[in-house]
């Protein structure tokens, strides 16, 4: 009984924790930014006030039916956060994930806007670009530790990345486009001037655009948490390692963002594609040559 009710308080703290783990990340994230275009930025705590700002606006829809697949893209996510936090299978989580990517798409889909409907089609891009690499990172923490479970992968003698660091590699590039970030932010634009306008979000206001920039926190813990079980292993001082990897790999991406001009999708998905299967297939041919020794 007290396992029970130790392992309900563990998720509920998950629940709890992540979004504001994430929101201050969003903050940092807008600082740092500023600071690298040569202004002073908005406070840390900015992007708490505006989602408090969206909730208490005047709801206004097209229709009804996108606030729907919004609450259940949150869900899914928050189901996989939980997931992979609390050591659960690893590739269950991926599942779970790509249902609510494609929640908040048909979201997108359920405006009339054909700004939004473009976003939709672009986000849809996105994930055939990402989607493999993250199937491969599952299947090489499979192929090094012998299980998808996320806690037998952190219980390894060493870290995970000492085995794939070329699959390492190519995550920490497709990781672009699970945070949004320029060159790979195709579907939903940082600003409003851009050609899709603001992509699949265009019809979405108050609520529910709440929804989606609490949503995109939960998914910045969930991509974080995979650099994360790579950096981490039996040592407790690895859990020092792997939150400083994390750490480290956010602050990449943010210069990333602020350094790269958006690509076209063609090239989006080549380049993505061309970095797993290369990185990925190397990576597991030599860890098979090895195991033969």
């Amino acid at each position: 009984m007290n396992d029970i009710l130790i392992k309900i308080l563990k998720i509920i703290g998950i629940v709890v924790i992540s979004p504001l783990v994430g929101g201050f990340l969003s903050g940092l994230d807008r600082k740092i930014s500023a600071r690298l275009q040569g202004r002073k930025g908005p406070s840390i705590l900015q992007p708490f006030y505006d989602v408090r700002k969206l909730l208490q606006k005047e709801q206004i829809r097209v229709n009804s039916a996108y606030r729907f697949y919004v609450y259940l893209s949150l869900l899914f996510i928050i189901f996989t956060v939980v997931l992979i936090i609390m050591g659960g299978d690893l590739l269950l989580a991926i599942f779970v994930l790509t249902i609510g990517s494609l929640m908040f798409v048909l979201g997108g889909y359920a405006s009339s806007s054909p700004y939004s409907n473009i976003g939709s089609e672009r986000e849809l891009l996105q994930m055939m670009a990402y989607e493999p690499c993250v199937l491969l990172v599952a299947i090489g923490l499979y192929y090094q530790s012998g299980s998808f479970f996320v806690k037998d992968i952190i219980a390894q003698d060493k870290p995970a990345i000492i085995y794939l660091p070329a699959i390492f590699l190519a995550f920490v590039y497709i990781l672009t486009f699970k945070l949004r970030k320029s060159p790979f932010d195709l579907s939903m634009s940082h600003h409003g001037h851009q050609e899709i306008v603001k992509g699949i979000t265009t019809e979405f206001s108050g609520e529910d655009l709440a929804i989606i920039e609490i949503t995109h926190w939960y998914e910045t813990i969930m991509a974080l948490s995979f650099v994360y079980i790579f950096v981490a292993f039996s040592s407790p001082i690895s859990h020092l390692y792997a939150v400083l990897a994390c750490f480290a790999a956010f602050i990449l991406e943010i210069i990333i963002d602020n350094a790269c001009a958006r690509v076209t999708w063609k090239t989006a998905l080549s380049s993505a594609w061309g970095v797993t299967f290369f990185f990925g297939a190397a990576n597991l041919i030599v860890l098979s040559l090895l195991s033969k020794f």
